[in-house]
């Protein structure tokens, strides 16, 4: 019995996972997961990644992270001015600058929410507090790779004009990331407050 709950348990993880997993691609290749501005886009889709760290833990936030940051490399491949741009520039810098932040940010998230819920029980303000984090350690990360492996290119250079690191990086993120991380803590923190919700006997 004790294996054979254990597998039922970790098949419902994967299930769960690649549930999720689809909706971010579906969000990533549709209207859905981006708003194109320019050269910057407005992104949703940390908002599935922080559901699944959440309710499945750090390890699925983790996972997802990555399904985005696969999204986020395959759109570099003329599907997105930016993420073209930065790819002609340096393959392995955007490669890493798309992957590890989003990794980092799905895992991140789901530590967060662990630690909050051992110390604050399971509020509405504990989801929306790691809901919150997820864009903004999405952002905070990526910025940061964008700026070692790019801020000294022409490119970047061009699109700073004349700015320092951090004002460089406030004008770039600018009105998106208000955007992200207001749809990410409202939306996110109510769907995952109402799967944790479920009894477990109704999740299968």
């Amino acid at each position: 019995m004790p294996q054979s709950h254990e597998r039922h348990s970790s098949t419902d993880f994967l299930v769960r996972v690649a549930l999720l997993a689809a909706v971010i691609a579906v969000m990533a290749f549709t209207p859905l997961g981006y708003f194109r501005t320019g050269f910057l886009s407005i992104t949703l889709l940390p908002i599935p990644v922080v559901i699944g760290a959440i309710v499945l833990g750090p390890a699925a936030g983790a996972i997802l992270g990555a399904v985005f940051g696969v999204t986020s490399v395959i759109q570099c491949f003329g599907l997105e001015p930016f993420g073209t741009t930065l790819m002609g520039i340096n393959p392995v810098g955007t490669l890493i600058t798309c992957m590890i932040p989003r990794i980092l940010m799905g895992f991140l998230a789901g530590v967060l929410f662990l630690l909050l819920r051992r110390l604050f029980g399971s509020r509405f303000g504990v989801f929306a507090a790691a809901c919150l984090a997820g864009p903004l350690l999405n952002t905070l990360l990526f910025m940061t790779s964008l700026c070692v492996f790019f801020y000294r290119t022409d490119f970047i250079q061009g699109l700073a004009g004349g700015k320092n690191v951090l004002a460089f990086c406030v004008a770039f993120v600018g009105i998106n990331g208000v955007i992200e991380t207001t749809a990410c803590c409202l939306l996110g923190a109510a769907i995952s407050k109402a799967l944790c919700s479920i009894p477990r006997s109704a999740k299968g």
